[in-house]
């Protein structure tokens, strides 16, 4: 699989690949990365790759020159690249989009900068739209590489342990239930009971009803549509 980055500021991802899990999943081959930089792409004579907005507003407006170029060499380049922009205005990325986009060849990530990119081309390019949260970043490099990290989790070879993509939050409706590491006493706290006697039965229904419980308290919505889906499956 292929990860492309098309960002003014490729050095605010790069780094994000140099340790951990990810690094050593692209060792392995199992994913690479390319970055693309639209100023690369600029008729501009000084380079500039902004300016105002049409209708005025505060702040300046990527430009769609420089950008339209780049996406265009990129579908050229790959027909089956799937495109992807980071903005807050996208549908709530969520678990079930990083499994679906982990099953693609070539997946590009189209950060933002400034107030925004033309909607010109989003309309032309964009596959899909994505938000991380309501809220407003200074660009859309920390939304690409969330989205990312989500995404390369779910593919094979990735995770150590695949077994742990089974039971982490989301796969089950559910949040993840807590997690306990040695030794079984900390600070004089303790760890459930139930969890040092092996009964691996019990251990599994014990950490379904934490989840129930760390559920309703953080996403009682989620809880109950959780509860109703399970009446329906019965």
């Amino acid at each position: 699989m292929t990860f492309t980055y098309v960002t003014l500021f490729s050095n605010l991802i790069e780094g994000y690949f140099q340790d951990s899990i990810l690094k050593r999943a692209q060792e392995k081959g199992l994913f690479s990365v390319a970055y693309l930089n639209p100023r690369d792409f600029t008729t501009n004579k000084h380079g500039k790759v902004d300016d105002t907005a049409v209708g005025g507003g505060a702040g300046m407006v990527m430009t769609p020159q420089p950008l339209y170029d780049t996406l265009k060499q990129l579908r050229e380049n790959d027909p089956d690249v799937h495109i992807v922009f980071a903005t807050p205005v996208g549908k709530p990325f969520v678990q079930n989009d990083a499994k679906r986009l982990a099953k693609k060849n070539h997946v590009a990530f189209v950060s933002g900068r400034y107030e925004g990119i033309d909607e010109r081309v989003i309309e032309t390019f964009a596959d899909e739209l994505f938000s991380i949260g309501d809220y407003i970043l200074t660009g859309g490099e920390l939304p690409s590489l969330v989205m990312t990290d989500a995404i390369a989790r779910n593919l094979e070879g990735v995770l150590g342990n695949s077994e742990s993509l089974e039971t982490e939050s989301f796969e089950t409706h559910l949040l993840e239930a807590p997690s306990f590491g040695k030794p079984p006493l900390f600070d004089d706290k303790g760890v459930p009971s139930e969890f040092l006697k092996g009964n691996h039965s019990k251990i599994a229904a014990l950490k379904i009803a934490l989840s129930e419980c760390k559920t309703k308290f953080f996403r009682p919505e989620q809880l109950k549509r959780h509860r109703k889906r399970t009446l329906y499956e019965k």
